[in-house]
């Protein structure tokens, strides 16, 4: 029996994992694609917005939503079972794509599809790693040494790598494919630049590509036929090593579910919100939101100072008249502040 194709979707906070598989769904009619996401937080903000995609092909029974931590973390817990639970249905879904947390390593995932109860009915497709390009250009989890020993210089903070970068290393060292999103922020040159940077931290023959709002023809994404598993000694992590009994935490990081009033002003609470994130040094906010006198509900993504706002769908009857926000930050963020600077409380 063939084995169903799996991809693998990983890349750090807020470079457009989402936005790619919805351009993937939108764009694979007639294949039966599940999905299992992993929202790193207690608010499953990424499998809602897929669930209520209007995609006409999108079947939220094959969607299954991980919210219990990072996916590399529970791979016992949660994974394998979400695996079996996919393998069982009747028909079995063409093409499963797994969407990590931005906080995930993929090698113990690829480790996993060697594992017994799920190694001869499903193998790895591909590890697809996305990048925020304007957010590598501007510094962060670059592999230029030579910029990364003048911010050393500049700033003494700076003098050891951030658990950030590391995870940036680990995650491209695993990669099939490295897709540079958000090319319209910069110039060509620049994405050039970029895609030739990626291409000395990969391993060799790992192909870059260029991406805008997340659009790849699923062709080259899905149906690559590479079977990570089979070469996970080359995709060994540079910072984090697992083995059968490791444990691993992502103490460098919080996590924060934050229950706002109905916003009244949009401009000014993404103004005020522009803020927070500035002075709380904060790496990603994703939730929903009500707007006073709309019927639609909002939903608000910030990767760092750069907020994206939009109405997804009409409120269902009953539905809290609140705003929820998922907060993810390095650990310390000064929580009475914040709490104080957006007028909420924690849920």
């Amino acid at each position: 029996m063939a084995k169903i194709p799996t991809t693998i979707i990983t890349g750090f906070l807020g470079a457009g994992k989402t936005t790619l598989i919805r351009n993937l769904l939108e764009q694979s009619k007639g294949k039966q694609i599940a999905l299992i996401i992993n929202e790193f937080g207690d608010l499953g903000i990424d499998g809602d917005i897929l669930n209520h995609c209007g995609i006409e092909d999108c079947d939220e029974s094959g969607i299954i939503e991980l919210t219990n931590g990072c996916i590399c973390c529970t791979v016992a817990e949660d994974f394998t079972p979400a695996m079996e639970q996919l393998i069982s249905r009747t028909p079995q879904p063409d093409h499963i794509i797994i969407e990590t947390s931005g906080l995930a390593l993929p090698q113990p995932l690829v480790r996993a599809f060697n594992w017994p109860e799920i190694r001869s009915q499903v193998s790895v497709d591909g590890v697809i790693v996305v990048v925020d390009g304007p957010a590598v250009l501007a510094g962060q989890f670059v592999a230029d040494r030579d910029a990364i020993e003048k911010q050393r210089l500049d700033d003494e903070n700076l003098s050891h790598e951030t658990p950030l970068s590391e995870l940036f290393e680990d995650q491209m060292v695993c990669a099939d494919l490295v897709v540079v999103n958000k090319t319209d922020l910069i110039s060509e040159e620049e994405a050039e630049h970029l895609l030739s940077e990626i291409s000395k931290v990969s391993r060799d023959g790992t192909k870059a590509i260029k991406s805008q709002m997340g659009r790849v023809d699923p062709k080259v994404i899905l149906g690559l036929g590479i079977g990570s598993e089979k070469d996970v000694s080359s995709r060994h992590e540079v910072h984090h090593h697992h083995g059968e009994d490791d444990d691993h935490d992502h103490d460098d990081f919080e996590s924060l579910v934050l229950k706002l009033p109905p916003i009244d002003n949009p401009d000014r609470f993404k103004n005020t919100l522009r803020e927070a994130i500035i002075e709380h040094n904060l790496l990603r906010v994703k939730g929903f939101g009500t707007v006073t006198g709309s019927p639609m509900r909002m939903v608000i993504q910030a990767v760092g100072p750069r907020i994206n706002s939009y109405f997804d769908r009409p409120l269902n009857p009953g539905e809290p008249n609140d705003t929820r926000l998922v907060i993810i930050g390095e650990t310390g963020i000064k929580q009475a502040d914040l709490f104080k600077m957006l007028d909420c409380v924690p849920v």
